[in-house]
């Protein structure tokens, strides 16, 4: 039995591409197939490709129900099931999408790195959501292993495969995100591959974003302008650039805090100034003393990067910090 403690909805969290979006995360942190050097939650360490209830449904849906209680309808723009991972790795993602859509008229959408679209039976689960948001940031086998690095036996040409047979039966918005990384997929060669992969896909739309949180890998850093605007003219009427996401954190439905904090941190690490801004809105006498608090905790690490400082989950692994640091408590 798991823990009413354990908090699988949090939010609503402003979204790049959503709005406002009530979360549901259905599996552990870092539950995933793929090992992305931009990935903002760190290191998959290990991978996994089982497909399996890391949590009981029954008690995830119980969390979503219990949050639409406690927000306003008008606050939220769609309810998202987005996973410390990858999302369809929870075996029932089906199931648990479609009992949402009978709670609320509020839309779904998932977020997937899509590799096991492929799979008859994640496509199956996918079609009830209204949006599907996926990834695919390489067109070529070689950069695919290298960005994403991906479990054993996920080609790329899977990747594509299952994207295409999934848009072929899904009439919902199927939007593609390519995370564009500087000196890796940015190069018009790359591009111009990437281009013939969506030709193929038939997204509604091409999401472009840019690593604006930590990467995983110290060495990763966005794509310049000059290869942000060679990627707007290669995918042209499909492209939409992604800027950074503005407003704040809601941090109600928890008992305190610190518990509301680690809540939005381990699925979206925040900024030092983003989270002062969202606890000034909170708790605005108490944001040096939440700040010490958190990390007293030995819940939460900071991570610097792009010249910034980043709070993120102590469990998250990022690359420049040795493995004994990872769960030793951060201070300011």
């Amino acid at each position: 039995m798991v823990s009413r403690d354990l908090k699988f909805v949090y939010g609503p969290v402003p979204s790049r591409r959503l709005g406002r979006s009530l979360g549901v995360d259905p599996i552990p942190l870092k539950t995933c197939n793929w090992n992305c050097v931009y990935c903002q939650l760190g290191r998959s360490s290990p991978m996994t490709n089982d497909r399996c209830s890391y949590f009981l449904t029954r008690e995830i849906l119980a969390q979503v129900a219990d949050a639409l209680k406690v927000h306003r309808r008008e606050g939220i723009d769609w309810i998202t099931f987005v996973g410390s991972g990858e999302t369809t790795l929870h075996a029932g993602i089906g199931v648990m999408i479609r009992r949402v859509k009978a709670l609320s008229d509020i839309p779904v959408a998932v977020i997937t790195n899509g590799s096991l679209l492929f799979r008859p039976d994640v496509r199956q689960d996918l079609l009830a959501a209204d949006a599907v948001l996926s990834s695919i940031d390489a067109g070529s086998e070689y950069l695919h292993r290298r960005m994403n690095r991906p479990f054993p036996g996920l080609t790329l040409k899977r990747h594509v495969d299952g994207l295409a047979e999934f848009r072929r039966v899904y009439g919902g918005k199927l939007w593609i995100e390519v995370m564009l990384v500087k000196d890796l997929n940015d190069s018009g060669l790359e591009l111009k591959r990437l281009t013939t992969a969506m030709k193929r896909i038939q997204p509604d739309e091409v999401h472009i974003s840019l690593p604006v949180r930590p990467p995983a890998e110290p060495w990763v850093e966005p794509a310049d302008e000059d290869g942000v605007m060679r990627a707007t003219a290669m995918f042209g009427e499909m492209a939409n650039l992604i800027h950074p996401v503005q407003g704040e954190f809601d941090l109600s439905g928890y008992d305190n805090v610190i518990d509301a904090v680690v809540g939005v941190i381990t699925r979206h690490p925040m900024r030092e100034e983003e989270l002062v801004r969202t606890l000034e809105s909170w708790a605005p006498d108490l944001v040096s003393k939440t700040l010490a608090d958190l990390a007293a905790s030995g819940r939460a690490q900071v991570v610097d990067r792009y010249g910034q400082r980043f709070w993120s989950a102590a469990e998250a692994r990022y690359a420049d910090r040795p493995a004994s640091e990872h769960y030793r408590t951060v201070s300011n």
